[in-house]
């Protein structure tokens, strides 16, 4: 029996566990494998995170069928189930609030503890999926590292019991410390055209949760505001999906907004740190921006991040209602000064998660729902 089967599979994954994947590959107390759902598969939504912050490659790789949300939930839970007949762990550990963590159901149904890193996080949209996944991962969880207080009180409001969550702080900030020097000197990444839009004042700008590409009004509301920004370059890489539903539509983006295809972690960072701001719906950039002291539209209806308004690094763009006035938003943004403090945590929040991983492992304690005379060989399937 191993430790630890760790299993992500989306490029923020990657990003946010790179150091906890490189801290648990460097010691020597407990053993893991690492596995990818195969939710994301293209070269440059995975491979090239892997080799930009020299992660740990995975153990085992899955592929999933596509077709749509239940399809991927569905063989994904079906991929992990088999898995799980075959290999033994301690514990499952999932991170995030997309179609990979519903995987966690073959983990309870195995009877193996579920770890959660990223738990208790909530926007109170329920027209998220991502909303009803994290909520039943928290739920299922027996260790839910939480990375705010706030969070954690979240979780305590739905009756999830105190002895289960460990405040961390964000590792998205350690992963910024350690390679803003990298970051800075990424523009070898950026071929010639984009490298020249970049020298320029610009603004950045991601699109793609599905409550707004996926709600023509919400869809068109975006596109007016960033057509309202026409006093700089904007340079938009856009997801394929995005790019699907805005060629198959009657409307159209500006002269001076550069679609670009998805680019790597390292020239996406190197933009944002120059970015004059980033409008966007993705809750990591959002973050990073705030980090990094970039100031940020965040163009969603509610956010499970509210910190960001709170230090006043971030306006709110609801896409779901029409603004009379929409180059206010623009100006507001502008007008943001930089210099709020980071409230997402030290730096340290990796080796907080690893240390509390190898400690319970180690003591054998990560299950919490049941008295420990339960009558049942507990490492293996209720099916025997």
């Amino acid at each position: 029996m191993k430790d630890l089967a760790i299993v992500l599979g989306i490029r923020p994954d990657v990003i946010r566990a790179s150091k906890i994947l490189k801290l648990l590959d460097n010691q020597n107390q407990i053993e893991f494998d690492f596995i990818w759902s195969g939710q994301h598969y293209s070269e440059n939504m995975k491979d090239i995170f892997f080799n930009q912050l020299d992660v740990p490659k995975p153990n085992f790789e899955f592929s999933v069928n596509k077709s749509n949300d239940s399809t991927i939930v569905s063989s994904t839970i079906e991929n992990l189930f088999n898995h799980f007949e075959n290999h033994s762990y301690k514990a499952a550990v999932f991170l995030g609030d997309t179609n990979t963590v519903m995987g966690s159901i073959a983990a309870a149904q195995h009877n193996i503890p579920v770890v959660h890193i990223e738990g208790c996080m909530r926007s109170y949209d329920w027209r998220m999926p991502e909303e009803k996944y994290r909520t039943i991962i928290d739920h299922l969880s027996d260790r839910i590292y939480a990375y705010l207080e706030s969070y954690k009180l979240q979780g305590l409001n739905e009756g999830i019991s105190e002895n289960v969550i460990k405040v961390t702080g964000n590792p998205i900030v350690d992963i910024i410390n350690e390679n803003l020097q990298l970051f800075e000197s990424s523009a070898q990444y950026l071929d010639d055209k984009v490298l020249d839009l970049s020298n320029d004042n610009f603004v950045l700008v991601t699109c793609h949760r599905r409550e707004n590409i996926l709600n023509k009004d919400s869809f068109k509301n975006i596109i007016s505001l960033l057509n309202s920004i026409d006093d700089r370059n904007i340079i938009f890489p856009m997801g394929y999906k995005t790019q699907e539903i805005l060629n198959n539509s009657d409307m159209s983006l500006n002269d001076n907004i550069e679609i670009i295809d998805p680019i790597g972690y390292l020239e996406f960072m190197h933009l944002l740190i120059k970015s004059d701001f980033v409008a966007t719906d993705s809750g990591t950039v959002v973050e990073e921006a705030c980090i990094l002291n970039v100031p940020s539209v965040q163009m969603r209806y509610s956010t499970e991040r509210p910190e960001v308004y709170d230090v006043k690094a971030s306006i709110k763009f609801d896409p779901t209602v029409n603004h009379a006035n929409i180059i206010e938003t623009i100006d507001k943004v502008s007008k943001l000064k930089k210099g709020w403090k980071n409230p997402f945590g030290e730096g340290n929040s990796s080796e907080i998660i690893v240390n509390d991983l190898i400690e319970l492992s180690n003591s054998d304690s990560f299950r919490r729902h049941m008295p420990s005379d339960y009558p049942f060989d507990t490492s293996r399937s209720f099916k025997e």
